[in-house]
């Protein structure tokens, strides 16, 4: 039966296949080589949206070139060649056709390039443009479709209300290791043939506004996603098919027709899971099919992830990380998370259907899983555990396992204390009291243990009794700061209330103490994290002189409202994905950098510039914010270390419209009573070589600027 789109909105696609290049030796020994598959994505998913989506013809735009043996020409007329100026035509024609709400899904297939940008002033005299290539290329009176040009095409679209899907089955280069029997879409260098500036999409001066409008630095924003090709999606969703670094492949996956391996595998995860699932869940399964195969390829999400691919309803945002491979023999499966993210041997995750939406139904579980043998940011764990029925073969690459249980390093040790002073007045059971958070603390084991009085070990926290109210003291006695409102000991809910108090602040600090240790690793020193000034009169976009703020022997102050940058510089000898965390002082953890991506990746040699703003929370007049940089090897997210500030659920992506992640973790950890992983269980020495992170403090004091 074929599936329906919303029926009060209309569905366009426009489809852009190119395998025939023009003769194509261009200047320095740059060539596009014809392709083989491209033109078959097209069809294959022309066919696909007809049949399974049931869009008319009259709204599907197409232009292709396919390959005529003998002929340098391609088979189709002239008119739907993808050359520069029907590309564009399209983009306009598809904008003026559809009506806010309307659904436009565009799809490329055909080679990536970068030539050297027109715009220097926006990106540096050394700057790169980055390119769908038209099948004419090969003249050079033809022009590359950059992406200045397609950010503001796609901003046009998103300004008039159009809910936009692109995805991009392209790469940039054709550097990475090639598989047998796969083709590279993209070239292996940077155009620097002279052709023509003058832009169809729109002036210089409007090319140059969006882009700056895209691309300026606040905290929560970042310059260009995690593929390179655009700046961050704001009000759609992008789906390439590789990170910059990384090839594109084509491929005869069923052992003769070539597709590309990021739209083969889109369309077979629609047969697999339907039309009506989020981007993310997509995203998972096709990373776990194509990284499989393809070990340099990493298929990139940005945008709206939560919404779904085919839609604009928002599906539950679960932070979870997907199976990547199912080792049928030995019963283990690899997840897409490690050390990088404060995991250790022993940790634990529930394992669910593919395409599973509410992990809240327990019943629905596979599996136990348990890391047995730790990566930086892939890892590999045993099953310890079937449910009902359930067997391996059950468990798909692209099934999201949810964390259990933290590792050990992440548990922290509390000790009650009690009241020094006594207010007989008050009617306080100070015992009583304090046996509420005993059982409160037996009752969720995951993130905190109870010491007792009597015994000597170090402690992270005490609780205790002042007056009326619960007292919650760092290691030294020192109440901990702006926990917010006070519990009242009479309140039904307190006892509870201060335990989750406490694995909050155990999350939070464990994420500031995460670091990689190993003095061997060669990724030590590898990003260098400065905070510098920025002038009075900063505006985004300007061009930036910067001092460094952040000494060895330093915590710099700034005032409320004052413009930093923090610059973050690749220094070893491999690109690095890059990925910051806000850590602020309402105990919030959010991810700063990139926004709508797991992560950047950065070229070595090569530096982000990552403009913010300083803040406080209502009522605040100082805290502090830790802005911690993590570097891996291997591409993956650290979305679930996020925290909301204290007390408060954790919102989703789009409110009223997804579920709370992080809240179903704590009640699930609640309601176990199986003790935490065991103690002390050293990790694999190989998995801190493929991670590092670094971290700057810096104090915001209100009306800092006037005082000094």
């Amino acid at each position: 039966m074929a599936e329906q789109t919303n029926s009060t909105s209309k569905f366009y696609a426009l489809l852009i296949g190119v395998d025939c290049y023009l003769p194509n030796q261009l200047a320095g020994g740059l060539s596009y080589k014809s392709l083989k598959g491209c033109v078959r994505d097209i069809n294959h998913v022309e066919a696909f949206l007809k049949n399974r989506l049931q869009v008319a013809e009259t709204q599907i735009l197409k232009l292709t070139a396919s390959n005529v043996e003998g002929s340098t020409e391609p088979a189709e007329p002239k008119e739907h060649w993808p050359t520069y100026e029907n590309m564009v035509a399209k983009f306009k024609e598809i904008t003026q056709k559809a009506q806010p709400e309307d659904q436009v899904y565009i799809h490329y297939s055909g080679h990536g390039g970068r030539a050297v940008t027109y715009y220097p002033d926006l990106k540096g005299k050394d700057g790169e443009d980055e390119s769908l290539v038209p099948t004419d290329i090969g003249n050079s009176e033809a022009r590359y479709l950059r992406d200045i040009e397609l950010a503001k095409l796609l901003q046009g679209m998103v300004d008039k209300g159009l809910v936009v899907t692109l995805v991009l089955d392209s790469c940039h280069s054709g550097g990475a290791t090639r598989a047998a029997d796969a083709d590279v879409r993209g070239a292996d260098r940077v155009d620097t043939t002279e052709r023509p500036r003058e832009s169809l999409v729109a002036s210089a001066e409007e090319l140059a506004q969006t882009w700056q409008a895209l691309t300026e630095g606040k905290r929560n924003i970042s310059g260009v996603t995690s593929s390179r090709w655009l700046p961050e999606p704001k009000g759609y969703t992008l789906l390439a098919a590789c990170r910059d670094n990384e090839s594109a492949y084509e491929y005869a996956f069923d052992g003769q027709e070539r597709n590309g391996a990021l739209t083969y595998w889109l369309l077979k995860s629609f047969e697999k899971l339907g039309t009506g699932i989020s981007a993310k869940t997509l995203h998972d399964r096709i990373f776990a099919k194509v990284h499989a195969q393809f070990e340099k390829q990493t298929p990139m999400l940005q945008g709206e992830s939560d919404r779904t691919f085919f839609g604009n309803s928002f599906a539950s945002s679960e932070l979870t990380v997907p199976v990547i491979q199912v080792d049928l023999e030995n019963k283990r499966v690899q997840l897409n998370a490690g050390q990088a993210q404060g995991l250790r041997k022993g940790a634990e995750f529930a394992i669910y259907p593919l395409g599973t939406a509410d992990l809240a139904q327990t019943d629905k579980r596979l599996a136990l899983a348990q890391i047995t043998r730790l990566g930086g940011g892939n890892s590999w764990a045993n099953i310890t555990e079937f449910f009902g029925e359930s067997k391996i073969e059950d468990i798909e690459p692209g099934s999201p396992a949810l964390l259990l249980y933290p590792n050990a390093q992440l548990v922290r040790k509390v000790r009650l204390l009690p009241p020094q002073e006594k207010d007989e007045s008050l009617g306080v059971d100070s015992t009583v009291a304090l046996q509420a958070i005993e059982s409160a603390i037996s009752q969720g084991k995951g993130w905190i243990e109870l010491v007792s009085e009597s015994e000597e070990e170090a402690v992270d926290y005490q609780v205790s009794i002042k007056g009326d109210e619960y007292i919650i003291l760092d290691s030294a006695g020192e109440p901990v700061a702006n926990l917010r409102p006070a519990l009242k000991v009479g309140d039904p809910n307190a006892a509870v209330s201060v335990v989750k108090r406490l694995v909050h602040l155990s999350k939070y600090r464990s994420t500031i103490d995460l670091e990689n240790h190993d003095p061997l690793s060669p990724l030590k020193g590898a990003i260098k994290v400065e905070l510098c000034a920025l002038p009075a009169d900063y505006e985004p976009g300007d061009k930036l002189e910067l001092l460094p703020l952040n000494t060895s022997d330093n915590i710099p102050t700034l005032d409320v409202g004052q413009f930093a940058c923090l610059r973050i510089r690749n220094e070893s000898s491999q690109t690095l994905n890059i990925t910051i965390l806000a850590i602020q002082p309402d105990w919030s953890i959010v991810k700063g950098y990139p926004s709508g991506a797991a992560f950047q990746p950065l070229d070595k040699g090569r530096e982000i510039l990552w403009p913010i703003e300083t803040s406080l929370p209502n009522g605040y007049q100082e805290g502090s914010d830790i802005l911690k940089v993590f570097a891996t090897v291997d591409g993956t997210s650290f979305d679930w270390l996020e925290l909301p500030a204290l007390d408060k659920p954790i919102q989703p992506k789009n409110a009223g419209k997804a579920t709370t992640p992080l809240a179903k973790f704590l009640a699930a950890y609640f309601a176990t009573e199986d003790a935490p992983p065991t103690k002390n269980v050293n990790s694999a020495v190989s998995a801190s070589y493929e991670w590092t992170t670094e971290q700057v403090t810096l104090v915001v004091k209100k009306g800092f600027s006037s005082q000094s």
